[in-house]
C-alpha cells in the first residue's frame, strides 16, 4: 500500500515540496497535505479502509481522532470498523472534548490522524482518554513521518506508509532552505 499511497498523495497533489513550518514548529522541505487526498471521497474511503484493517486486530470501543486533520481519518475508520466515532478541538490552544462527546470509563479507544511528525495532537488526544478513566488499544495514522524518533504513545502505533521526512530546528535551517520563504499549510 505504501508505493501505491505516495502515488496517491502525489497525483492528488497531497505531497508539497517547498518550505514549510510544521505544527510542532519544526522546519521541512516536504508536506503532506491530506486534505488534498481525502477530498476524494472514494480515495478517503479506500485510504481509510485500508487503515481500519490495520486497526481491526485491536479491540475498541470507539475511534476518536484530533480536530482538524483526524476528523474525515476518523469517520472513514469508524464507519469501517462499525464504531463511534468522536473528536476531540481546539479550546484556547487545548485539545478538549466539546459538542456533547462523552468518554465512559472503561472504554476502549482507537486514536486516528492523518499525519504525525512528533505525535503532539495525538498524545493529547490520548492524555483526553486517559483523564476519562478510558484506555487506548491503538494509535493509526496514514502517514508516519517521525522517522527515527518514533513516539511512545503507550500502545501499538501503526500507519500506512512511514516516511524519513528531514525536519530542522527554525534556528539550524540548511542554506538552500533558509532562502525559500516559509509557508504555513497545516491546522492553526
Amino acid at each position: 500500500m505504501s508505493k501505491d499511497l505516495l502515488a496517491l498523495f502525489r497525483q492528488t497533489g497531497a505531497l508539497l515540496d517547498g518550505h514549510f513550518v510544521l505544527r510542532s514548529g519544526l522546519h521541512s522541505r516536504e508536506y503532506f497535505q491530506c486534505a488534498l487526498l481525502l477530498q476524494h471521497t472514494d480515495i478517503a474511503a479506500k485510504v481509510c479502509g485500508s487503515l481500519a484493517d490495520k486497526l481491526r486486530q485491536f479491540d475498541c470501543d470507539a475511534v476518536i481522532s484530533p480536530a482538524l486533520g483526524g476528523i474525515i481519518v476518523g469517520q472513514e475508520i469508524g464507519r469501517s470498523l462499525g464504531k463511534r466515532h468522536i473528536f476531540a478541538e481546539k479550546e484556547e490552544g487545548r485539545l478538549v472534548l466539546r459538542r456533547g462527546f462523552q468518554i465512559s470509563p472503561n472504554e476502549t479507544f482507537v486514536v486516528v490522524e492523518d499525519v504525525v511528525t512528533r505525535g503532539g495532537r495525538v498524545q493529547e488526544t490520548l492524555d483526553i482518554v486517559r483523564a476519562h478513566g478510558a484506555s487506548a488499544s491503538a494509535v493509526g495514522v496514514i502517514v508516519d513521518r517521525s522517522g527515527a524518533a518514533k513516539p511512545d504513545f503507550g500502545c501499538p502505533f501503526v500507519s500506512l506508509i512511514e516516511m524519513n521526512v528531514e525536519t530542522f530546528p527554525a534556528d539550524k535551517l540548511p542554506p538552500d532552505l533558509a532562502k525559500i520563504p516559509a509557508v504555513k499549510p497545516g491546522s492553526k
